[in-house]
């Protein structure tokens, strides 16, 4: 295929919309990474209901090297209510992503377990 001939009106508006586009997916992309640079990112691996008061929930945490995080962690029953929730407080040190083992102790039995929230510490 050809490029556009910029000598011509028709060639130079292809030409215009080709750089616009080209701009779009630039600015699409610059924004998707510095919007996620540096954040803290929970993801839950599993989890095992031990006991009608015991939920064990692992999770891998991401985050800035040298970054303190306090993530809340619990554990919901079949109506997604929660029964009992505990905040895993990570210390600066380590690496940027490690693994997390968290016993949420419950009021009643637990069917799932997950990460709420993750925020760093100041």
């Amino acid at each position: 295929m050809p490029l556009p001939d910029p000598r011509t009106p028709a060639g130079r508006r292809a030409l215009a919309g080709l750089l616009a586009v080209l701009a779009a997916v630039v600015a699409v992309a610059w924004y998707g990474w510095t919007s996620t640079a540096g954040q803290v990112l929970p993801n839950v691996t599993g989890y095992e209901v031990v006991s009608d008061e015991l939920t064990r929930v692992g999770y891998d945490l991401a985050r800035p090297e040298g970054t303190a995080v306090t993530c809340r962690v619990a554990a919901l029953d079949a109506g997604k209510g929660r029964v009992g929730v505990v905040e895993d407080r990570v210390p600066a040190a380590g690496g940027a992503t490690l693994h997390r083992v968290v016993e949420v102790r419950t009021s009643a039995r637990a069917v799932t377990g997950v990460v709420e929230s993750c925020t760093r510490v100041r």
